[in-house]
């Protein structure tokens, strides 16, 4: 009987291979390499022994074509395939892409140590309490992934956390991260660090300290990673989610900015923050995200959960970034673009808000059902037309849905006395997936 091909992805560039990585190494049928990593695998003892099996492919999606009409066709002389992949494969790195296109079962993970692990480790920091954050975006500029931050949000970032690490690429280079400082930016009894790490692992590796005025008038080689440090404050970490200690959960839609009166109502939010009972980690997209209220509430409760907020409109997408560092929030994306093509590339979520859809509320729905194995989405539906379209695209998907209707009013003052006075009703849809089997 055939055994079926498998795909195993090892990581390289800081240390020898162990016996296990020689192992599949010298059993591999096919080695998959960059250009770059292949000039570093030359420096292994293996690299003559299987340099006759090695295929150099530059292309990201040129590699996964190939690793994809491999896996799915039975064939005697091309059973094991290794990818070389940089560091630790998982962080933030080609492993991930691997398990999501070929599904864990199929995908062998055989790390070496991470950029960020050897980068603290040359300067002799801690990094278990720092942020670790990606600013690459991929070689390709037309193709650029989507990134959870911008340099922009590093100042903000750093007003919750004492160290950050950033994993950089051409465009965002630890010349450009340092100019988002400037010189009257200081944290409070603290300077500003900056390290950069060039070509850890390389024997020409270097390692630069200094101010960001510094680093902003030098240039740098690539690969490398940057540490910004607040010097002189201890005690603070990524355990330090928000600033705003005196409340947790209940802001109010004065605290929030927010254009014209678009914003969920403060009671609304409440009981659809209820409605999605949120996990303390996973992934939250909140489409139609408006002026980002319901992303604030969910990123203060629960500081593990991954945010996304996504919005078609530039003004509210300003919006959203301003409440978020109104709020010191770190754990919140902001996603520019309709849905659902604007969905497309993003981790698969555990739970979904629609605040709104743009019209496009079924197609929504539809690639939910695509993306969901189980989880609950909460739409807040303003109308009888999208309660109906709601509930037709829910139960059409596999999802099963129930209806709260919400009638809210407040009181005012008239004539000296209190009146209440009605909002607009809100009809909160809940749908529910249990696990596919």
């Amino acid at each position: 009987m055939q055994r079926a091909n498998k795909l195993c992805v090892i990581g390289i560039g800081y240390r020898p291979l162990n016996n296990g990585a020689q192992e599949v190494l010298r059993a591999a049928d096919v080695i998959l390499a960059s250009s770059r990593l292949f000039d570093v695998f030359k420096r292994y003892d293996e690299y003559d022994v299987v340099k006759d099996r090695i295929k150099v492919i530059n292309n990201v999606d040129a590699t996964i074509d190939f690793i994809r009409t491999a896996l799915r066709t039975p064939n005697a002389e091309l059973r094991t395939i290794v990818l070389l992949a940089s560091g630790d494969p998982l962080f933030f790195g080609i492993g991930r892409r691997m398990r999501e296109e070929f599904g864990k079962e199929a995908v062998e993970i055989l790390p070496d140590l991470s950029s960020v692990q050897e980068a603290f480790a040359r300067i002799k920091e801690p990094w278990d309490d720092a942020l670790l954050i990606s600013l690459h975006g991929g070689p390709d500029p037309e193709k650029r992934r989507r990134l959870p931050y911008e340099l922009s949000d590093i100042p903000s970032l750093l007003e919750m956390h004492r160290k950050i690490a950033i994993l950089t690429d051409k465009q965002n280079n630890p010349t450009e991260i340092a100019k988002v400082f400037n010189s009257e930016l200081r944290t409070q009894n603290s300077e500003l660090i900056m390290y950069v790490c060039e070509k850890l692992g390389y024997p020409d590796e270097k390692i630069t300290r200094g101010t960001p005025e510094e680093i902003a008038s030098a240039s740098f080689s690539d690969p490398n990673v940057v540490i910004i440090m607040k010097e002189g404050v201890r005690g603070q970490g990524a355990g330090v989610k928000n600033q705003n200690k005196e409340t947790t959960f209940g802001l109010r839609e004065g605290d929030i900015l927010h254009e014209r009166g678009l914003i969920t109502k403060d009671e609304v939010r409440a009981v659809t923050l209820h409605k999605l009972c949120l996990p303390q980690d996973g992934v939250l997209w909140d489409i139609g995200a408006g002026s980002g209220s319901v992303s604030l509430e969910a990123a203060r409760l629960c500081p593990g959960l991954r945010v996304i907020a996504v919005e078609k409109e530039q003004e509210r997408i300003n919006t959203i970034r301003e409440n978020v560092k109104r709020f010191s929030i770190g754990n919140v994306e902001i996603i520019h673009g309709s849905a659902p093509a604007a969905l497309a590339g993003l981790p698969a979520p555990h739970r979904v808000f629609i605040g709104g859809s743009g019209g496009n509320l079924g197609d929504i729905i539809k690639l939910l059902h695509e993306k969901m194995s189980s989880g609950t989405i909460v739409i807040n539906a303003a109308t009888l037309e999208t309660l109906n379209e709601a509930l037709t695209a829910l139960e059409h998907n596999g999802f099963s849905a129930e209806v709260s209707e919400i009638s809210v009013s407040r009181s005012k003052p008239v004539a000296g006395k209190r009146l209440m006075s009605a909002l607009n009703p809100v009809f909160i849809v809940k749908g529910d997936r249990t696990l596919r089997k």
